[in-house]
């Protein structure tokens, strides 16, 4: 990223601003504006996000929001209720409360003498979530948003259930969140009151997990926060963005298809990261792009953004598999409107153990019958790649070892692929509970499977995830599960390779019990590919390159005490126990402006012993800390979940200290029954 010292206007930083609410809570907030905005007001963007504006998301901040600025807007990074230096107590995400209080905040910053009175949203992941959210809401000050990595789709399409599974990113995101809530303030900005403050968080944050483990089903809990309930709600103008590693493209296409405002969609390669900071690569001068879309929807400038496709995706050419790359090779390609008439469905049946060609003929053969090993998707990586490397999937021939696989003949030309594949499965299973996952792989000639795309589906949810039905075994039905967005090119002499497994531990948690699947081969077996020919065009229409990515400065920091990272998997054949180990230690670090020492650790393990599906286990363990002079504190929190056929068991544990004493713990047990999950 090329850093810019030299920008429009000079920016003024007022680092602690306490911005009050209705209720006497005061919300913290940075917030970065021109010099001389109070003689010449600017709009203000807001992002509005949990993750501690002074530490742990401060270098982030630093790159995007004075660049912002510079540019002659008002910045405002405020952490939510009950994070960072605000006060009260979070709770759960997307309440009504905290959409409330982003309502006050909207309108406190409108009604600033720096202000013109017009405002926007913006945020990635949890800001993404909630700008879509306030957007819905239509306050009065609020003109345009910019939405990345987020989704319209609290239940279906999150990290929480996916097809009406269970996500073992469910777990870590909820320990994660768990460790998060247990941080204090920062002494140094609300004084003696810290302490009353963060013990007040410990009391009363609770274990989120437990809540969403008691809403198995999409109900009004999941359906509060989910804009695809009502996308007209929305009358602003949206950029959507996120990237093929995230777990979040679907959203995307989505929001262009049903949105009847101006609204432009990006998606490059990129995992769970704004633009400009994309990993893999290539990232891209996200910064500007979005300086002109606040130029026309906060300032009116009539400039040439919205004569950009409505969609940008990064075409990506075939790579071998690996859990990281540093870039992904492919070509920026555009559609004028989404969906799109250059990209048409290509429908091919699946027998014979193969994806057969066009006009093949289709063989009625027995039934293909598999039950997976619980060892089928050690090498899935994780749902959604949040920080990049090593979280991507490995090679899927072993996985593909316990699943029913469909092979194409090796292409004659090359096939590109835009949107999101769907599969048809005539099926019976020997369970009332049962699930599928359906793989889309890139299989090169010395036979190596990479990942394009993946789908999964709880059978019992095939018509509908509000009231799902217990399945009949022996029965036969006719499901289909919708793949993952994607753009991806298959050269010549490669083979499409169709997987379909009935376990993918540890990214989805197993069914109550093992599985035997049958799939019927014949006209409803069947996958269609969204193909996007060729030479239908990349003719220039807006697709121009982007610019290089520029932001201002980071904050600097110090690194105390070295980190590590792990992704380990581990079997023993003497007892069969089988475990991923992964460990993202971030280490000590200072943070040079403010003197404070931050340290994080995350430990995950996600085991079992053979098949035995009562043995599936999932650990995580946090540890964070915070250290300045002799002031000192740390919080370890464990959460852990079993699952038997009937019922899942959480445990979890929270422990806080000052210096070396212990001055609070927390016990959480429960049991929830399974309930077709």
């Amino acid at each position: 990223m090329r850093t810019v010292s030299e920008l429009p206007n000079d920016v003024r930083e007022d680092e602690y601003v306490q911005i009050p609410l209705g209720d006497g809570v005061r919300l913290a907030a940075r917030i970065w504006r021109p010099v001389g905005s109070e003689e010449a007001p600017v709009p203000a963007v807001l992002e509005f996000i949990p993750y501690r504006r002074r530490d742990l998301t401060a270098q982030r901040d630093s790159i995007h929001h004075p660049y912002m600025a510079g540019h002659g807007y008002a910045c405002a990074r405020v952490d939510l209720r009950g994070s960072g230096d605000s006060e009260g107590v979070l709770t759960d995400e997307y309440l009504e409360r905290e959409l409330l209080d982003a309502e006050e905040v909207l309108a406190w910053l409108a009604d600033q003498p720096w202000c013109d009175g017009r405002t926007g949203m913006m945020g990635i992941s949890w800001g993404g979530f909630n700008a879509l959210q306030v957007a819905a809401r239509r306050p009065g000050s609020l003109r345009a948003i910019m939405t990345a990595c987020s989704t319209d789709d609290r239940y279906s399409d999150d990290v929480h259930f996916m097809g009406g599974c269970l996500l073992g990113d469910n777990l870590s995101w909820a320990s994660t969140m768990f460790a998060y809530n247990s941080c204090p303030p920062d002494p140094a900005l609300v004084g003696g009151r810290w302490r009353r403050m963060w013990h007040e968080r410990l009391e009363h944050s609770g274990l989120w997990l437990d809540t969403w483990l008691r809403h198995q089903h999409r109900d009004g809990y999941w359906r509060h926060g989910s804009v695809i309930e009502d996308l007209g709600a929305i009358q602003v103008p949206v950029m959507a963005v996120s990237g093929w590693a995230d777990g979040y493209s679907n959203s995307v296409f989505r929001l262009l298809a049903g949105l009847g405002v101006p609204c432009l969609g990006l998606l490059g390669p990129w995992s769970h990261k704004y633009p400009h900071l994309g990993q893999p690569g290539p990232a891209v001068g996200f910064l500007q792009e979005l300086v002109r879309w606040w130029d026309r929807w906060l300032k009116d400038i009539d400039n040439d953004v919205m004569e950009a496709p409505a969609l940008r995706a990064w075409m990506q050419e075939s790579v071998a598999p690996s859990t990281a790359y540093e870039d992904r090779p492919g070509r920026w390609v555009g559609e004028r409107e989404w969906p799109s008439p250059n990209v048409v469905f290509e429908s091919r049946s699946l027998g014979s153990g193969r994806v057969l060609g066009e006009g093949e003929p289709e063989r009625r053969e027995d039934a293909l019958t598999l039950s997976s090993p619980l060892s089928t998707g050690q090498h899935a990586g994780k749902w959604c790649s949040y920080n990049a490397p090593p979280d991507l999937p490995y090679d899927q021939r072993e996985d593909d070892g316990g699943s029913i696989v469909f092979d194409s003949v090796p292409l004659p030309e090359r096939v590109e692929i835009l949107g999101s594949a769907v599969v048809d499965l005539e099926l019976a299973v020997d369970r009332p509970d049962a699930m599928v996952a359906v793989r889309l792989c890139d299989v090169t000639p010395k036979g190596q499977a990479t990942r394009v795309t993946y789908g999964l589906l709880n059978l019992t949810h095939a018509g509908g995830h509000e009231r799902p039905e217990k399945l009949v075994p022996g029965r036969r039905y006719r499901v289909s599960v919708p793949l993952n967005g994607v753009a991806q090119a298959f050269p010549p002499g490669h083979r499409v390779r169709i997987s379909v497994s009935t376990s993918y531990w540890p990214l989805v948690w197993p069914s109550p019990e093992p599985v035997t699947l049958s799939v019927f081969q014949g006209e409803h077996t069947r996958v269609h590919l969204p193909v996007r020919p060729v030479e239908s065009g990349d003719d220039g229409r807006g697709v121009a390159p982007f610019g290089e990515p520029e932001g201002t400065a980071p904050v600097t920091t110090s690194r105390i005490g070295q980190g590590e990272e792990r992704w380990d998997l581990a079997q023993n054949l003497v007892n069969y126990e089988a475990s991923l180990n992964v460990v993202k230690d971030l280490g000590t670090v200072c943070f040079d402006d403010i003197g404070l020492e931050v340290t994080r650790r995350a430990d995950e393990y996600y085991g079992r012993v053979g098949d035995d599906y009562d043995s599936v286990r999932g650990e995580t363990a946090w540890t964070m800390g915070f250290a300045r002079g002799d002031w000192s504190v740390r919080t370890e929190t464990r959460t852990t979940l079993t699952s038997t056929a009937t019922d899942f068991h959480l445990h979890a544990t929270l422990d806080a200290y000052e210096g070396t004493r212990r001055v609070a713990t927390k016990i959480y047990t429960s049991v929830i029954p399974r309930d077709r999950v």
